[in-house]
């Protein structure tokens, strides 16, 4: 579905590349993530991949087509969701996917459906103007759809969403990929890359650091650790041991033998430790 060789770009006023040398596939079906903090150059990347910025060096084959060489075709079978989305504040939410979906020449899903389907019926006659950053959010994710596009690019789907709508946009993201859908998604958010991807990239100053599966990265470096705590002489105790030393822990044995052990988990290494053990840097 993608294929990048090589790429860099460099903005005109910028005195180095932004992107550096990045190389990466993506295949048919797959939700690749490009994770990494603000500033790193994944958003750079997007613009790249949809036909935004074309002035890069190197190869991005995206659908087949080269993206230097994109015609306006080349949005019928791709859909955008910008972190930011803009709207035409005048216009009803009903109003702006019904415009947006008369620019295509397929044949588009009904508005209303998908307006359904992110709670947003109820204020389908609401003008955008009105409508709150979250709001905005769910109608931007809904309209990249509306033209039932083969390849998604999500920008920060969740971001300013409360717990419950953010949990029905992932939900309908992985919907959209049981339909066969490849979608790229890029984020700073490791809970939502931990969840939804299949690959993650690690980008930092416009490089990749490293590229592979969300359990794969977790399990890489440090051995897990198991906390737990047990009850002696009236104290509650707590300690830690790699998983791989737990059945030679002389005090987790004798706390498990004598029915003392009042706690214990797993801690495993989150993809943001995993990132800033590769980097120095955090995701935020």
């Amino acid at each position: 579905m993608i294929n990048v060789q090589e790429v860099y770009l460099k903005y005109p006023a910028a005195k180095e590349d932004t992107i550096r040398g990045i190389s990466f596939n993506v295949g048919v079906g797959e939700i690749f993530g490009f994770l990494g903090p603000s500033g790193a150059g994944k958003s750079t990347l997007q613009k790249i991949l949809t036909g935004v910025l074309r002035q890069y060096r190197g190869r991005v084959s995206v659908l087949g087509i080269e993206v230097k060489n994109r015609t306006g075709s080349f949005y019928e079978n791709i859909g955008v969701d910008f972190e930011f989305p803009n709207f035409y504040g005048k216009f009803t939410a009903i109003e702006n996917l019904r415009y947006f979906a008369s620019l295509y020449s397929v044949k588009c899903d009904d508005p209303m459906l998908l307006l359904e389907k992110v709670g947003l019926h109820k204020d389908a006659d609401k003008k955008v103007a009105d409508f709150s950053k979250g709001m905005k959010m769910r109608l931007g994710f809904v309209r990249c759809l509306i033209q039932n596009p083969k390849l998604l690019f999500l920008d920060e789907p969740t971001s300013g969403l409360d717990p419950a709508n953010a949990r029905i946009m992932k939900d309908m993201i992985l919907e959209q990929k049981t339909m066969g859908k490849t979608i790229i998604l890029t984020t700073h958010n490791m809970h939502d890359a931990q969840e939804l991807c299949d690959r993650v990239a690690f980008i930092v100053d416009g490089k990749i650091a490293t590229m592979n599966t969300p359990k794969a990265l977790r399990k890489s470096g440090e051995n897990t650790n198991v906390e737990y705590s047990f009850i002696s002489d009236g104290r509650e105790i707590r300690k830690s041991c790699p998983i791989s030393n737990l059945g030679i822990s002389e005090d987790f044995r004798i706390a498990l033998e004598s029915g003392k052990l009042t706690n214990i988990h797993s801690k495993e290494q989150t993809l943001e430790d995993v990132f800033i053990a590769l980097t120095g840097r955090s995701l935020k």
